[in-house]
Protein backbone atom coordinates (compact mmCIF):
# COMPACT_ATOMS: atom_id res chain seq x y z
CA UNK A 1 0.00 0.00 0.00
CA UNK A 2 1.35 3.21 -1.05
CA UNK A 3 -0.40 6.67 -0.42
CA UNK A 4 1.23 10.07 -1.83
CA UNK A 5 0.45 12.99 -0.74
CA UNK A 6 0.85 16.24 -2.97
CA UNK A 7 -0.05 20.05 -3.93
CA UNK A 8 0.76 21.64 -0.86
CA UNK A 9 2.31 24.82 0.21
CA UNK A 10 2.53 28.79 1.32
CA UNK A 11 -0.63 30.43 0.81
CA UNK A 12 -2.07 33.81 2.22
CA UNK A 13 -5.22 33.43 4.52
CA UNK A 14 -8.07 33.59 2.42
CA UNK A 15 -6.62 31.54 -0.70
CA UNK A 16 -7.46 28.67 -2.01
CA UNK A 17 -5.54 24.76 -2.65
CA UNK A 18 -6.46 21.21 -3.88
CA UNK A 19 -4.43 18.76 -2.72
CA UNK A 20 -3.99 14.93 -3.90
CA UNK A 21 -3.47 11.34 -2.92
CA UNK A 22 -2.27 9.09 -5.33
CA UNK A 23 -2.90 5.61 -4.09
CA UNK A 24 -1.66 2.30 -4.64
CA UNK A 25 -1.10 -1.34 -4.35
CA UNK A 26 -4.85 -2.08 -3.22
CA UNK A 27 -8.60 -1.73 -4.45
CA UNK A 28 -8.65 2.03 -3.95
CA UNK A 29 -12.33 1.86 -4.86
CA UNK A 30 -13.09 -0.57 -1.79
CA UNK A 31 -11.74 1.50 0.63
CA UNK A 32 -13.46 4.71 2.83
CA UNK A 33 -10.51 7.51 2.54
CA UNK A 34 -9.27 9.79 5.05
CA UNK A 35 -7.40 13.02 5.54
CA UNK A 36 -5.76 14.17 8.91
CA UNK A 37 -3.19 17.06 9.56
CA UNK A 38 -0.66 17.48 12.36
CA UNK A 39 -0.14 21.05 13.84
CA UNK A 40 3.07 21.70 14.49
CA UNK A 41 3.28 20.49 18.76
CA UNK A 42 0.04 19.46 18.48
CA UNK A 43 -0.89 15.89 18.08
CA UNK A 44 -3.34 14.42 14.73
CA UNK A 45 -6.53 15.69 14.10
CA UNK A 46 -9.15 13.92 11.38
CA UNK A 47 -10.45 16.60 8.60
CA UNK A 48 -12.45 14.52 6.57
CA UNK A 49 -13.83 11.26 5.16
CA UNK A 50 -15.30 9.91 2.26
CA UNK A 51 -16.94 6.82 1.50
CA UNK A 52 -15.48 4.32 -0.96
CA UNK A 53 -18.42 5.45 -3.46
CA UNK A 54 -17.99 8.56 -2.91
CA UNK A 55 -21.52 8.91 -1.89
CA UNK A 56 -20.79 9.93 1.68
CA UNK A 57 -18.68 12.53 3.10
CA UNK A 58 -17.73 13.76 6.69
CA UNK A 59 -16.05 16.57 8.23
CA UNK A 60 -14.62 17.89 11.28
CA UNK A 61 -16.57 21.02 12.49
CA UNK A 62 -13.18 23.54 12.01
CA UNK A 63 -13.33 22.78 8.01
CA UNK A 64 -17.08 22.41 7.28
CA UNK A 65 -18.36 24.97 5.04
CA UNK A 66 -14.75 25.18 3.82
CA UNK A 67 -12.98 22.16 2.03
CA UNK A 68 -14.50 19.57 0.39
CA UNK A 69 -13.69 16.39 0.09
CA UNK A 70 -13.73 14.07 -2.91
CA UNK A 71 -12.33 11.04 -5.32
CA UNK A 72 -11.61 9.50 -8.22
CA UNK A 73 -12.11 5.90 -8.14
CA UNK A 74 -10.92 5.49 -12.08
CA UNK A 75 -7.62 7.77 -11.12
CA UNK A 76 -6.92 6.07 -7.48
CA UNK A 77 -6.95 9.67 -6.64
CA UNK A 78 -8.49 11.15 -3.43
CA UNK A 79 -8.94 14.95 -3.22
CA UNK A 80 -9.17 18.10 -0.37
CA UNK A 81 -10.43 21.13 -1.89
CA UNK A 82 -9.97 24.00 0.94
CA UNK A 83 -10.90 27.32 1.09
CA UNK A 84 -11.18 30.69 2.98
CA UNK A 85 -7.44 29.16 4.71
CA UNK A 86 -7.01 30.33 7.92
CA UNK A 87 -3.57 30.47 9.66
CA UNK A 88 -4.91 27.58 12.18
CA UNK A 89 -4.97 25.55 8.88
CA UNK A 90 -1.53 25.13 8.84
CA UNK A 91 -0.49 21.68 9.16
CA UNK A 92 1.10 19.12 7.36
CA UNK A 93 -1.94 16.80 5.87
CA UNK A 94 -2.09 13.18 5.75
CA UNK A 95 -4.22 10.85 3.99
CA UNK A 96 -5.02 7.66 5.48
CA UNK A 97 -7.26 4.87 5.39
CA UNK A 98 -7.58 1.40 7.47
CA UNK A 99 -7.05 -1.64 5.80
CA UNK A 100 -7.35 -4.28 8.46
CA UNK A 101 -5.59 -4.66 10.47
CA UNK A 102 -3.23 -2.01 9.63
CA UNK A 103 -3.97 1.72 9.56
CA UNK A 104 -1.69 3.42 6.20
CA UNK A 105 -0.52 6.89 6.16
CA UNK A 106 1.11 8.98 3.57
CA UNK A 107 4.30 11.33 3.86
CA UNK A 108 1.94 14.12 3.99
CA UNK A 109 2.41 17.55 2.33
CA UNK A 110 3.10 21.10 4.48
CA UNK A 111 0.68 23.61 3.94
CA UNK A 112 1.23 26.52 5.22
CA UNK A 113 -0.83 29.70 5.65
CA UNK A 114 0.76 32.93 5.89
CA UNK A 115 0.56 36.74 4.97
Amino acid sequence: VQLAESGGGLVQPGSSLRLSCAASGFTFGSYDMSWLRQAPGKGPEWVSTISRGGGNTYYADSVKGRFTVSRDNAKNTLYLEMNSLKSEDTAVYYCNTYIWPTNYWGHGTQVTVSS
